[in-house]
């Protein structure tokens, strides 16, 4: 049933929760927030953020590619394909400043008592 498998999936993820399923609703019980617990959390975070730097690098090197390729087709002088690639690296810059903030502040809001 579904029940089940939400129930199998909270207890399965990072987050420590325990759930206890009576077959009509599922129940998490919440440890409270220690100060290990919170680093937990912000380690956590820390791992998401990686994720998204990585996926976001990854979207960078698809986009490299494509404008490289669009060179070598002749489609793009060698100066257009470099400002495109620069135009490329500063919007991935300008989304992994903003990721590193938005972690900084979840970080302080995760460890502030």
């Amino acid at each position: 049933s579904a029940l089940a498998s939400i129930e199998k999936a909270i207890a399965m993820s990072e987050l420590g929760f325990t759930p206890n399923n009576d077959g009509k609703i599922i129940r998490i019980n919440v440890p409270p927030l220690t100060e290990e617990r919170r680093k937990e959390f912000c380690k956590l975070a820390s791992k998401y953020a990686e994720e998204g730097k990585v996926a976001l690098r990854n979207l960078r090197r698809d986009a490299i590619d494509k404008i490289k390729k669009q060179e070598k087709d002749g489609d793009l002088s060698e100066d257009q394909s470099r400002d495109e690639q620069d135009g490329v690296q500063k919007t991935l810059d300008k989304f992994i400043a903003e990721l590193e903030k938005h972690l900084a502040d979840k970080e302080a809001d995760i460890l502030k008592v």
